[in-house]
């Protein structure tokens, strides 16, 4: 329950015990004021029908009758009607002068309005209650607070961050609620979660659409080996579309209120899920999951305790045996005091957003946004302003790789009065995108002899930090991987499969104009004699041959490739463009080779395993008529012997 409709709660019950009591009305109708008192006695017998139809007759009678008005507030507070207790306040208070002795009817008019986002007439009524200088220090603080909360939205509505909005068609939005929108990292599908209604009995599931010309197809379930007569929803997607995590409540093996559950795709197949266990999962509720690009990394909304506040943000890694650590409270400046839900990792891991009611907003839960910091480090959050946010809670926000393209749901009432969740696409203003954009390279991995396709580890290195960003497995049906690539960083990528040659490439995305997005077909080698591999990721400064520091992410992989194949025996070769002389280029390539070979015996590689030689111009792949051809013709190479 929001805070402030808790208050509005436990004023009504500080109000309504001075029914009884005897006071001065200010009416001269003597009619009026019997029907006033006999109302006050059903009231008091809990006949709260009849004592607002004695009340309406009271007011007919003086249409000035103040108490009348304040009394069936109250009454109609106490039976839900939100509407009528709001309009009789307004009515009541409206015909008195300021008095202390209504501090509480003047913080329950300020509730009401503060609910329909009235925020100067809230404030105007919050003061008149904080005027009356009571006692309770416990309801002074709140009001204090909301206050500055309407502070705060008043400023954000003088400057509303304006951006572009589109429902989606009746083909997504076809059921009376779906939310929490995401999609893989090619765009190509979305997946939420969706249901029949609000009722216990309304089944929750998770659906997935394709997009197709342009157009989102109908959605369809995302596997009935995932969609239960439980509740299923809360989806997170990797970014190669082939791990999903979800939320399921009240299953046979749940641990707590709801649970999260893992499954992995195969082909076309969602495997059986699989609760995340007692390391992942707590007695209470866990809920919300966001995963990382490569699926390694999960972010979580959980009720366990040992956090800063209710709820709170939470995140897990992924071991190298397919075990996850024990979750990390993200702590503060994430975390607050108040309700923290709804965390959403962007692919390129810079940007985390989420909802939050503890971080300075516009009432309820609003959207926020934190960076992580050159010092890994997430900076104070930032609230993502009017219109998007309001008065009312938010529900969560997912935003596209590229930064161009968001998701988000909005609750409205429709034309037969009936509530409905919505699915809507926006435009994503500058101030609301990830510190950093990210695209992606895209293929399927062959056997270079059958062509078939071939199951393989796809790590994505960076070549500046030499650390391992990214780890995804290629479909062993279908031979796909998808990798996310952000911009600033110049990435190594390694493609390798037991009793196969290892495969490098280079991704140089430092400059933005190269973001886009990469499709690309990887064939591995049998390792044979004869077979090459081109060693993509080594770098030498221009007519020299020691070897920079970036190239150490390449030798330590072919140090890993060597101890893992003892029995082969290799051959370094180096290779130049024509510029130069022929000599010259001859010498240079040779002491490349060598400089790798030096490298690899420093390490514990035999000298035995390893020769070398230079070929200088005289293998070139490419015709030197051009940079590009030049840059593919200066290379190294390995070759099986």
């Amino acid at each position: 329950m929001p805070k402030h409709l808790l208050v509005f709660l436990l004023s009504f019950f500080l109000t309504i015990t001075g029914f009884a009591q005897k006071q001065s009305l200010n009416t001269t109708n003597k009619k009026a004021e019997s029907l006033y008192l006999k109302a006050d006695t059903y009231a008091r017998s809990r006949d709260f029908t009849k004592a607002l139809e004695l009340l309406a007759e009271a007011v007919e009678k003086d249409p000035d009758f103040a108490e009348a008005y304040l009394k069936a507030a109250n009454l109609n507070k106490m039976m839900g009607n939100k509407t009528a207790a709001y309009e009789q306040l307004q009515q009541g208070l409206k015909l008195m002068p300021y008095n202390p002795s209504f501090a509480n009817y003047y913080l329950d008019l300020a509730e009401l309005n503060f609910d329909r986002g009235n925020y100067e007439a809230a404030k105007t009524n919050y003061n008149a209650y904080l005027k009356a200088n009571t006692k309770n220090s416990r309801y002074i603080a709140y009001v204090q607070n909301q206050v500055e909360t309407v502070d705060y939205a008043l400023e954000a509505m003088k400057s509303p961050v304006e951006f572009n909005t589109v429902q989606l068609p009746s083909t997504i939005n076809r059921y009376p609620l779906q939310y929490f929108p995401s999609t893989t990292a090619d765009q190509r599908y979305l997946i939420f979660t969706a249901r029949m209604g609000s009722q216990p009995d309304h089944d929750e599931n998770i659906y997935i659409s394709e997009l197709k010309g342009g157009n989102w197809v109908a959605p369809v379930s995302i596997s009935e080996t995932i969609n239960t007569a439980a509740n299923e929803g809360a989806a997170t997607i990797s970014g190669d579309g082939k791990t999903l995590v979800f939320t399921s409540c009240s299953r046979p093996d749940s641990f707590g209120d709801c649970d999260l559950y893992i499954s992995f795709r195969t082909g076309n197949e969602w495997s059986k899920p699989k609760n995340m266990g007692t390391t992942v999962n707590s007695k209470t509720w866990d809920s919300q999951p966001s995963l990382s690009a490569d699926g390694r990394t999960l972010y979580f909304s959980s009720m366990r305790g040992g956090g800063v506040g209710k709820e709170d943000i939470w995140v897990t890694n992924l071991n190298e045996d397919g075990s996850w650590q024990k979750p990390r409270n993200m702590g503060e400046p994430v975390n607050s005091k108040g309700r923290d839900l709804a965390p959403f990792i962007h692919v390129s891991g810079s940007t985390l957003y989420f909802v939050s009611d503890g971080h300075k907003g516009l009432g309820g839960l609003d959207v926020f946004m934190t960076n992580m910091s050159a010092k890994q480090q997430w900076e104070t959050p930032k609230n993502l302003g009017y219109p998007l946010n309001t008065h009312a809670d938010e529900s969560s926000l997912y935003i596209t790789p590229d930064n161009n393209l968001g998701f988000y749901a909005r609750s409205m009432t429709t034309e037969s009065g009936a509530s409905t969740v919505q699915l809507y696409s926006l435009d994503v203003p500058e101030v609301w995108q990830s510190k950093s954009k990210s695209t992606y390279a895209q293929g399927r991995v062959y056997h270079a002899d059958t062509k078939k396709p071939l199951a393989a580890t796809v790590q994505l290195y960076d070549i500046e930090l030499d650390s391992l960003v990214q780890q995804v497995q290629s479909d062993k049906l279908s031979g796909e991987y998808t990798v996310v690539l952000t911009e600033g960083k110049q990435y190594a990528l390694f493609v390798s499969a037991p009793q196969f040659m290892m495969n490098s490439l280079n991704f140089d995305y430092t400059s933005r104009k190269n973001l886009t997005p990469v499709a690309l077909d990887v064939y591995l080698k049998p390792i044979k004699a004869g077979s090459v591999s081109v060693l993509t990721n080594l770098f030498f400064p221009s007519a020299k041959y020691d070897l920079e520091k970036r190239s150490q992410t390449e030798l330590n992989k072919l140090i890993n490739f060597m101890r893992q194949n003892k029995e082969i025996k290799i051959e370094i070769t180096g290779h130049t463009d024509d510029v130069g002389s022929d000599a010259a280029n001859m010498i240079l390539s040779e002491k490349r080779a060598k400089a790798v070979v030096d490298y690899l015996t420093a390490h514990g590689i035999s000298g035995s395993r390893i020769r070398h030689k230079g070929f200088g111009e005289t293998k070139s792949v490419k015709p030197n008529t051009s940079e590009e051809n030049r840059q593919l013709n200066r290379r190294i190479e390995m070759q099986v012997l």
